[in-house]
């Protein structure tokens, strides 16, 4: 069963309610533009939808490679090696490097680029709920990276611990710009959590062992950054967290043994925090329907909205049923999502992922 520790806040559903229904979409979604994405979401999910995200179109679609090319404009701040290595969209994707010379603290980063795409994608949600495609009530959902994925993935050596409260500070730049420009009963931000969980697993990944630029157990330092974040979103606006184990070619960077992992952060992000978390996000494995997956969930000290990312593309509803009914057997109350986003799904499958979030949340 869930657990709350004495003495905590945590949300509080109604008395005799059993699952909170409904589904979440974790952020990439693979249509061209904003709108397409809104109006589909809207259109087949629905109000099962307590948010609906722009899908992190143009150079967000794959996810923070676009911020070398942003970063890269920073005086100071150098590419490494001599030729651009090409990536879709237009994007280079070589790493960088504080100059020779140059103190981390002088550097002054341009904006990242979040703020001012989740401006221009509010405005065509505010339009097309006006227009009575998005349900009333149903919020906008801004998808942000933490730092540890931009730092970790970018900048090599002493390097990162130079950087970090650099691109911290801008990050948070970026959220305070978003709450201006977006009305807090209308926002929710949800934080994209992958590579700690592959430092956590100690995961070989992208060939190299994942990790961050403290010394010692890197998991207490894990934790309080990303409980940071989610203290810096107000109170009038949700907050969600995305835990991951990434998606490269539909395929995690790690297949975790069992979900134990992701429920120790979890709980302790949970507890570390002083605001409440609004939803949290789980993964789950194409392949698991085992209750040995599922049985850390029966520890999780959380009973917030709870989603499962157990829908996948191949098996569509039928395979989410399965996982669904496994599930249960450990935890009460919980939605349905994919594990990661569908941003690199194939072209054409869109729809019928979307399709499956409604027919098994509105089965269930």
């Amino acid at each position: 069963m869930l657990r709350v520790r004495a003495g905590e806040k945590r949300r509080r559903y109604p008395e005799g309610m059993t699952q909170p229904q409904g589904a979440l979409l974790v952020g990439s979604v693979n249509y061209d533009d904003a709108e397409t994405t809104i109006r589909t979401a809207a259109d087949v999910i629905g109000p099962r939808l307590r948010r609906i995200p722009d899908g992190e179109v143009g150079k967000r679609f794959h996810w923070i490679m676009f911020q070398p090319d942003v970063l890269g404009e920073a005086d100071g701040i150098e590419r490494i090696g001599d030729e651009p290595i090409p990536f879709p969209a237009g994007i280079d994707a070589r790493p960088l490097r504080i100059a020779d010379g140059v103190d981390a603290a002088s550097i002054r980063l341009p904006s990242l680029g979040y703020a001012d795409a989740a401006t221009e994608s509010y405005a065509i949600f505010r339009r097309l709920r006006d227009e009575g495609v998005v349900p009333e009530g149903t919020r906008f959902q801004v998808s942000l990276p933490t730092p540890v994925a931009v730092v970790t993935s970018f900048f090599f050596g002493a390097d990162r611990a130079a950087i970090a409260p650099v691109y911290t500070a801008a990050l948070r730049r970026e959220v305070d710009s978003i709450l201006v420009a977006i009305p807090h009963d209308d926002l929710a931000i949800q934080w994209d959590v992958a590579s700690e969980m592959g430092v956590i697993e100690a995961a070989p990944a992208f060939g190299r062992v994942m990790d961050v630029w403290w010394e010692g157990d890197p998991f207490p330092g894990l934790v309080a950054q990303l409980a940071e974040l989610i203290d810096a979103v107000p109170a009038d606006v949700e907050v969600g967290v995305h835990l991951c184990y990434g998606d490269v070619a539909e395929k995690h960077f790690f297949e975790p043994t069992d979900a134990g992992n992701l429920v120790r952060y979890a709980n302790a992000v949970v507890g570390a925090s002083a605001r409440e978390l609004t939803w949290l996000h789980l993964p789950v494995p194409i392949e698991r329907d085992d209750d040995a997956y599922y049985a850390p969930l029966a520890g999780l000290e959380y009973d917030g909205e709870l989603y499962l990312g157990l829908v996948h593309r191949e098996d569509e509803a039928d395979g989410a049923r399965r996982r669904v009914a496994v599930a249960q057997r450990f935890v009460p109350r919980f939605g349905i999502a994919t594990e990661c986003g569908i941003g690199r799904a194939p072209e054409g499958t869109t729809a019928g992922i979307l399709g499956t979030h409604a027919e098994v949340a509105a089965a269930w």
